[in-house]
């Protein structure tokens, strides 16, 4: 499916005359706000332009509607935008096309991360697939679990959780102590997982589990990985916490629950090789918290600029003054090297370079520039930008976890290290 030729013939959609958000010279836009970098403007320009229209048209209308005090769409919402973006070609559009997606460049997937994030829509990034959609089921999964689980996520019909993470573990994600034991010709899973985003609107739930092939010798062959559908006997949601952000995280708890062998991911080679899985898909995960972080960066970093032009102390607009425009300025430097660094990452993927600290280092870079970013904006907005409903108190909020997901800015500095052969 082509996603320009899909949102072309969509009602109310045109790609006739479309740009990018206001025209640019040399990266900089003529209004005086940041613009994409120059070397971005005709990599994926027609896809990202059909992307943002599709976000100003059909979702900026229905986030207008959404009560003010609710940091999270409502999930028959979410659901909607989902499908509706899978149906254009936008949702998972690195998928192949015979599972539903569009088979574009995983450069072009991280452009469009880049366009939700700086939109300042609330609904664009469910557009795209995030913690609950596809995984690493395509590149790893039987043929029967990839027609049977992945292709209803590619297409927006189903959603998934992954449930990794453990209580007396995080960033150690693979100390693991829920177990999978043999039984015959299945496995019995016992344990608790925490801080499950998705759980409670999944269908699919991704279970990692230490293996023991029931031989006495106890959880010694690594970890399995188990893709189980979340009304399943002995799976149940427990706690609920709730994130600064609005977003609900759970506790998984699974009792004696019996796994057969076609739910291994990978079949019988997936026994005991989740570590290797996992790792062979955090790269992507991670390049696409980063072009997300970017494009709130951008977005933040429009708001103070527009703030500071039209704010006025003193006898002149805040941005004549020294110190503001320090602020923006530093901002803008640190964002384009972010979403650069980001680009190349992407374009090293799609060359068939995966390596573990390239992803480390892009998302570190601009998750902890995204934070940035968003503080120095509201220090330029002051108490207006620190009032509840105004989007940068929300961004305040949000950004802060994306240096803790999907690996915490300290892990991320380890992968880095090790690569250099330190430590």
């Amino acid at each position: 499916m082509n996603p320009t030729q899909s949102l072309a013939s969509a009602p109310g959609v045109s790609l006739n005359g479309l740009s990018a958000p206001g025209p640019s010279v040399n990266g900089l836009s003529v209004n005086g706000l940041s613009g994409p970098s120059a070397v971005l403007e005709s990599e994926h320009r027609e896809l990202t332009d059909a992307f943002e229209s599709f976000v100003r048209r059909e979702l900026a209308p229905l986030a207008a509607e959404l009560a003010e005090s609710a940091d999270q769409p409502p999930a028959d919402l979410r659901a909607y935008v989902r499908k509706r973006s899978a149906a254009l070609g936008f949702y998972a559009g690195d998928y192949p096309e015979e599972l539903g997606g569009s088979g574009m460049p995983f450069a072009a997937v991280v452009q469009l991360h880049h366009a939700a994030g700086r939109s300042g829509c609330p609904l664009a990034p469910y557009a795209l697939a995030g913690s609950d959609g596809p995984s690493p089921l395509l590149r790893h999964g039987t043929p029967e679990q990839i027609e049977r689980h992945l292709v209803p996520l590619v297409r927006g019909e189903r959603t998934r959780c992954l449930a990794l993470t453990e209580p007396q573990a995080g960033s150690d994600a693979f100390r693991l102590t829920t177990t999978a034991v043999r039984d015959g010709d299945g496995w019995l899973l016992n344990g608790r997982k925490t801080f499950v985003s998705n759980a409670d609107r999944a269908d699919l739930a991704l279970v990692v589990a230490a293996t023991d092939l029931g031989d006495g010798s106890g959880p010694t062959a690594g970890a399995t990985a188990f893709v189980l559908p979340m009304d399943h006997p002995g799976l149940r949601i427990g706690q609920r916490y709730e994130g600064m952000s609005g977003e609900p995280l759970f506790e998984l708890t699974l009792d004696r629950l019996y796994a057969p062998a076609a739910a291994v991911i990978g079949g019988e080679e997936g026994v005991g090789a989740a570590t290797g899985l996992a790792m062979d898909s955090l790269s992507r995960g991670r390049l696409v918290v980063a072009a997300m972080c970017n494009g709130i960066a951008e977005y933040a970093l429009r708001l103070g600029v527009e703030y500071a032009r039209e704010r006025r102390a003193f006898g002149q607009p805040i941005g004549d003054y020294q110190h503001v425009q320090e602020h923006l300025v530093r901002t803008r430097a640190e964002v384009e090297a972010a979403k650069l660094l980001t680009l190349a990452c992407a374009r090293l993927v799609d060359d068939g370079t995966e390596a573990p600290e390239n992803a480390a280092l892009a998302k570190l870079t601009s998750s902890e520039t995204a934070v940035r970013a968003v503080d120095r904006s509201l220090q330029v907005h002051g108490a207006t930008g620190w009032v509840r409903g105004h989007p940068l108190e929300y961004l305040y909020r949000y950004v802060r976890m994306t240096t803790i997901i999907e690996g915490t800015s300290e892990v991320q500095k380890v992968i880095v290290a090790r690569a250099m052969g330190l430590g």
